[in-house]
């Protein structure tokens, strides 16, 4: 058994700490996109990323939150509908987001899932969603659960976003806001005011070497053009 590798060294790079710990600054604040999970006249997903949004503004970051009314299904519409294009639109533009979904059936909702769906994982070869930031929460009308958040986080991996380690779960969150909408002081504000705090700090420290920590071996090693060859073969 040899102790060297297999790699091919024209591909392989060692790791540049330099590039790594001491990037160029970009000198705006973090760019976040939120997205909510429900059309009701008083949705408190909605209402929970609103409020998110001014602990967000506080923090020192621009927001931008895209209202799902009107995003047809997947596949129910061309890409250029302009609802989709908005979306992706926003995306594009953001470095960070947040996602906020009501538990309906032990699940996050359709609305949710279909914003998602509709964020392609490449666009005019560009991935839009690839080490950006992402931060969780849900609501539910019961007790406590994890579910929605759960899924969440397995999109975000998908998406191949950064999702941060912190997430916030608010039950009955009818009884967590007051009739102006704004949500009341509680240890489940608190932990909101934990995951926008840690979001932005995730996104500072990663939006400016996002290119050098996605810079992958096996991706320098496979050109595009044979990458795309590899797999839309019809056998192998």
């Amino acid at each position: 058994m040899t102790d060297t590798p297999n790699i091919e060294e024209d591909h392989f790079n060692p790791v540049d700490d330099t590039r790594l710990l001491s990037p160029e600054r970009a000198t705006h604040g973090p760019r976040i996109l939120l997205l909510y999970g429900s059309l009701r006249p008083r949705s408190f997903s909605r209402l929970m990323t609103e409020e998110a949004a001014r602990i967000l503004t506080r923090l020192g970051a621009e927001t931008r939150t895209f209202n799902p009314t009107g995003l047809p299904l997947p596949d129910d519409a061309a890409p250029e509908h302009p609802k989709v294009q908005e979306l992706r639109d926003l995306v594009q533009w953001s470095e960070g987001m947040v996602w906020c979904s009501p538990e309906r059936h032990g699940a996050m909702t359709g609305v949710m899932k279909t914003q998602v769906d509709w964020i392609p994982l490449s666009l005019g070869g560009v991935r839009p969603t690839q080490g950006k930031t992402l931060a969780v929460m849900q609501v539910s009308g019961g007790s406590q659960s994890f579910n929605a958040v759960n899924q969440l986080r397995i999109l975000g991996r998908w998406m191949r976003l950064l999702t941060i380690p912190n997430q916030s779960s608010t039950p009955k969150a009818f009884l967590e806001f007051d009739e102006d909408d704004r949500m009341k002081p509680s240890p489940f504000y608190d932990r909101v005011v934990d995951v926008m705090e840690e979001l932005v700090k995730f996104t500072l420290l990663t939006r400016d070497n996002k290119d050098y920590l996605l810079d992958r071996y096996s991706e320098r090693k496979e050109s595009a053009a044979e990458l795309s060859k590899r797999v839309n073969q019809k056998a192998i």
